[in-house]
Parts: C-alpha cells; structure tokens; sequence
C-alpha cells in the first residue's frame, strides 16, 4: 500500500478515536495486535461519565468532551451515549476530613454536587449496612458510558472516512527511513509518515522499537465482579457507590451489581485474569459495607489500566524521535476524556495550537507532553 499520513498502533478506544479526527486531515491506517479492537482494555471497562473524577487536565478534558457525549454526529450511534446514574461515594466517621476536603475542592466546581448525612446515603442505596457510612459526597449529574457504542461509533466513523484498521498485526520493528516509518507486523510492512503509540499497556514497549526513551508508563490489574442482589430489591435507581478513598465501589448493571476492590496491581503487559486474592479482599470488604448474604460472583474478568507517574496522560510528539507521537497513559480515565483527547491530540499532530474550548477549560500542553518527563525518563 502506499505510504499513509498517520499510522496509528493500537485500535483501543484511543486509537480509534483519534483516528477518527485525523481521518478529516489525511490517510489513517490503524494496526491492531489482536482480532478484535479493544480487546485488552476499552472492551473490559466499566467507565462513568463524572466531571468530578481525576486531576485538574483529567476533570477539564472529561468537561471538552462532554459535547460529544450529548449530541455525537449524526450516525454516529443509535443509542444514547451517555445514561443518568449518579455517584455515591460514601465515607465512615474516620473518613470525614476526607469528606469535607472533597466537599470544599468540589463544591465551587460542580453545582450538583451535595453533602448527603448516613440517612440520606440509605435512602439512596438501602443495602447500606446501618452504621457503616456516616455519609457520603453525591454527584448527581455523573452517568454511565456506552463504551461500546462509542467505541464502534469511532471505528465506523474512521472508516467511512477512508481510514483502515487492520487487526492480528502486532507490530515487531518500527524503522525510519527517508522519511518514512515502516511497522512490520510480520511479513506484512505499512508505511506512514507519522507514527502515533496508542498502544495502551505495550505503548512503552512500541516505543522502544522506535527508538524512543520509554516514559515509565505502569500497566494495572483492576478487577471486576458481577453479584446477585438480594431477592426483591430492584437495584436500577442506585448511583454508583464508591469508597471516598476508593477502595471498593459497585454500581447496578442489568439487574446485577458489578464491583471491584478498585486493585491498581502493576503487571507486565499482557492479556490480564483475575486474581481469586483480590476476588476475595473485595467480597471481604463489601460484606462489612452491605448486606448481602452469601455474596458470590457470578462471573469475574480483569482489565489493564496504564498510568504515567503523575497520573496525567502521556499525549505530544517525543521531544527526540521526529514524527514519533505520544498517546498513552489515560490509566482509568481514557474512556471519558476519550472525544476531546482525541481532539486535542489531531490539532497537536498537525502543528496547531490547543483548540480554543479545552485550552479556556485549563488543557495545557506542556501538562500532557512527554517531554516533561526528561531527565526522569527510564
């Protein structure tokens, strides 16, 4: 094939996304290590939509993307991308400094955002077992994700605009010459003029094979489970209820509660399983939290999660291998920052500034390039 403008390795909900707005620049080709895009982390997530969720570039990238969320393209998918749920977090009586210290960092911030007393955290989600929370921090307005229609919303959108995603292609050498990158995946070869690492987990690893100082990027265990609820109790009203230091949350999904211990295990990239330790620590501490007797999963899965040091995304080209282009490192914020990452990436590939909303929400650059992490840099 000839020579494509971008190159992009990895078609997780990054890579697809940011080939979907590079496609209205250029030539995408999009190369997929495994069979089906998304198989390692987009297509493990149980991702909320909440303004409130991660640091200042993480809250104002989930803000720029709130557009898209609410009115996608035309086409772009059949169902609503977003649906109202809400989010808990609950505190006991020795997490009240904590509670507070949210309550005044959030409160300026988000309208919706209230101080709820133990009864009101009951009436809300009435498993809660009586004692346990003294109370709770409630953001009315967060909401849960379509991951997959937003995921294949991008992919049909990427190709309906020329662009290409070529799975089973792990790519094992990145050469530059003459201005060009070669990937081999195999005995295949694609040519581009650009490469872009949306690798996700392996984004270290691609790096390496162009020549580039890996950024320290830390793949994470995080595991999941789906519970029955108790007989009669109709759980689809409830926000998702996560511990005010995030060492659990659970949240309805169809009929079932999905939870996880909120496990950050460092592991080696790789097609990750659950661990029957963390299985047990999380049932361990929902059984203290809510009453649910006999609580056993029905079903279990991990993803990975990758995070820079900072747990800021690694997003701008490498400040030493020309046309080598950082986007990685969303750790568990990728799905709902994902429209205006995507964005902001595509402007910062063609040479342009930070597109005018994201920069008047505080998006900075230097705050997502690699280049910040020179002289610390592994």
């Amino acid at each position: 094939m000839d020579p494509v403008d971008f190159l992009i390795v990895g078609a997780g909900m990054a890579g697809a996304s940011a080939g979907c707005e590079l496609a209205r620049l250029g030539s995408v080709m999009v190369l997929e290590q495994e069979s089906q895009p998304g198989y390692h982390s987009t297509g493990r997530s149980a991702a909320m939509y909440t303004e409130t969720y991660g640091n200042r570039t993480i809250r104002a990238l989930t803000t720029g993307s709130k557009p898209h969320y609410l009115n996608p393209p035309p086409g772009f998918t059949e169902h609503a991308l977003l649906r109202p749920r809400g989010v808990l977090l609950v505190a006991r009586v020795d997490q009240a400094g904590t509670r507070q210290a949210l309550i005044a960092e959030l409160g300026g911030l988000r309208e919706n955002v209230r101080d709820l007393d133990a009864a009101e955290a009951r009436r809300l989600v009435p498993i809660l077992r009586p004692g346990y929370a003294a109370g709770g921090v409630l953001d009315v307005d967060a909401m849960e994700i379509e991951v997959h229609g937003l995921h294949h919303g991008y992919l049909r959108a990427l190709k309906a605009l020329g662009g290409h995603v070529v799975t089973d292609a792990r790519v094992e050498r990145l050469e530059r010459r003459a201005g060009l990158w070669t990937a081999a995946c195999g005995d295949r070869h694609f040519r581009g003029r650009i490469v872009i690492d949306a690798a996700g987990a392996w984004a270290d690893e691609v790096a390496k094979l162009a020549g580039a100082r890996p950024a320290g990027l830390v793949p994470k265990r995080r595991t999941a489970i789906l519970l029955q609820p108790p007989a009669g109790i109709d759980v689809t009203p409830w926000p998702m209820v996560i511990d005010i230091d995030e060492q659990f949350y659970f949240k309805p999904e169809a009929g079932t509660l999905l939870a996880s211990p909120a496990d950050e295990t460092p592991m080696p990239p790789c097609d990750i399983q659950p661990d029957d330790l963390d299985i047990a620590l999380l049932i361990d501490r929902l059984e203290g939290v809510i009453d649910l007797p006999g609580a056993r999963p029905q079903h279990r899965w991990a993803g990975l999660r990758t995070f820079a040091s900072d747990k800021t995304p690694v997003v701008g080209f490498d400040g030493t291998v020309e046309n080598f282009f950082w986007l990685a490192g969303q750790g568990g914020y990728g799905i709902q920052t994902a429209p205006a990452m995507a964005r902001l990436a595509a402007a910062l590939i063609k040479g342009r500034p930070v597109p005018p909303d994201l920069a008047a929400l505080g998006v900075e650059e230097k705050a997502l390039s690699p280049t910040r992490f020179n002289g610390a840099r592994i």
